[in-house]
């Protein structure tokens, strides 16, 4: 690819509660082609481990999927929030954690090739517990797992996701068992 193709028209075409979809037009390399967009503000991930060697992990059921999945805490951002504020936000709703000490581990694309979120994930420690504040359509089960627990069960056939994958092996290349 010899530059960035330019963009000859853009269209929003449709505005959801969790994304937008873009139409845009580009024109590049001698040619233009139409490119989808999934518009999204971010979103945040957190890996909670209670103890060395210990992970909190959510169980929800996801639509997209049709199933329920074990994953990491994690959540959209709201309008204006930094990814510190949101992470922490998100693991409170979710588990009523609330974390002593959060490190921002690194932030990801999960899906560039037709979407712009950027999905920060974060190491929290020094766990206090508290009451969820789910939102009115979630239902979250929490529970803590051994490490090679919860990544037996997202190897397991249960189809994990990228996420919760990823943080458990970052989590598992330290050393925590």
């Amino acid at each position: 690819m010899s530059e960035r193709p330019a963009i000859v028209d853009s269209e929003t075409v449709f505005h959801g509660k969790v994304f937008d979809v873009r139409v845009d037009r580009l024109r590049g390399d001698g040619r233009e082609y139409r490119q989808d967009v999934v518009v999204h503000r971010g979103s945040f991930a957190i890996v909670a481990e209670p103890a060395p060697g210990r992970v909190i992990l959510v169980r929800q059921y996801r639509h997209a999927t049709a199933r329920e999945l074990w994953e990491i805490p994690a959540g959209k951002a709201d309008d204006g929030e930094t990814p510190e504020s949101g992470a922490r936000r998100e693991l409170r709703e979710e588990t009523g954690f609330e974390a002593s000490s959060l490190e921002r581990l690194w932030s990801v694309y999960p899906t560039p090739g037709f979407c712009d979120e950027l999905l920060h994930i974060f190491y929290a420690r020094d766990l206090r517990p508290g009451p969820q504040s789910l939102d009115e359509d979630e239902a979250i089960e929490v529970r803590e797992f051994g490490l090679e627990e919860a990544i037996e069960l997202q190897a397991s056939g249960q189809r994990g996701d990228m996420k919760t994958l990823l943080a458990l092996l970052w989590l598992q290349s330290r050393g925590h068992q």
